[in-house]
């Protein structure tokens, strides 16, 4: 038993090894062969194996087989963050009532930044959406388009938590469990005006304003899912 439990702490320190090897890289450099790390960290074949699987397992590197394999620095991304996030939500019974709950202010905060933005391009992006906000005229699309604005306003705030945060809040929520949401024509209709008044403010950079359509947007979530009961 001992001498188990001292092969798994060499199995995890090296995958710790292995990571650290790979942070000290740029994404996609090679690392080193698999002969190379034997000698480099002084461990058996079969512990470099069982480290790196962990490894790989956390995206921090990713292994190669062929006349160019070996072990490569890897990252892991937003995606893979908010799989992990969102399947932990789940196992605790999380709702989207609990997500809005949490999420209210970081939104109000992305509004608010938003309006700071001086990437062009990410602000054209926001034009273009606005122009088609009309055309989403069923509970789907309603959802589709509140995913998008926000992904987008997540961007313009130039905060990577901020754009973490959001992006749970839409994938669990909104794409999991908003399914009962924009049932009614009164409901999409009050969705339409506020995704309106949110991109208006925005790009007339008034944060005051973008922070308040935002609020608001979250008020009615909750109102809505009080009502009809989070199922």
């Amino acid at each position: 038993m001992l001498q188990t439990g001292q092969a798994e702490t060499l199995v995890v320190r090296t995958a710790r090894e292995l990571a650290e090897l790979s942070l000290a890289h740029e994404d996609g450099a090679f690392i080193g062969s698999e002969d190379e790390l034997l000698l480099r960290l002084r461990i058996s074949r079969p512990t470099l194996r069982q480290a790196a699987k962990i490894a790989e397992n956390d995206r921090l590197i990713s292994v190669r087989r062929g006349i160019r394999g070996g072990f490569y620095a890897s990252r892991p991304d937003a995606e893979d963050a908010i799989r992990t996030l969102a399947r932990y939500l789940r196992l605790k019974g999380a709702t989207l009532l609990d997500i809005i709950a949490v999420s209210r202010l970081v939104a109000e905060e992305a509004a608010g930044l938003a309006c700071q933005c001086e990437d062009a391009d990410l602000r054209e992006k926001l034009v273009q959406f606005a122009l088609t906000i009309d055309e989403a005229d069923t509970p789907g699309a309603i959802i589709v388009a509140e995913a998008r604005v926000a992904r987008l306003l997540a961007r313009m705030s130039g905060n990577p938590a901020i754009e973490l945060v959001m992006a749970i809040g839409y994938s669990f929520g909104m794409e999991e469990q908003g399914t009962s949401l924009y049932q009614t024509a009164e409901h999409r209709d009050v969705a339409r005006k506020l995704q309106h008044g949110l991109c208006q403010a925005i790009l007339a950079r008034d944060s005051d304003v973008a922070r308040l359509m935002m609020r608001r947007r979250s008020a009615a979530l909750a109102d809505w899912l009080a009502a009809g009961g989070d199922n």
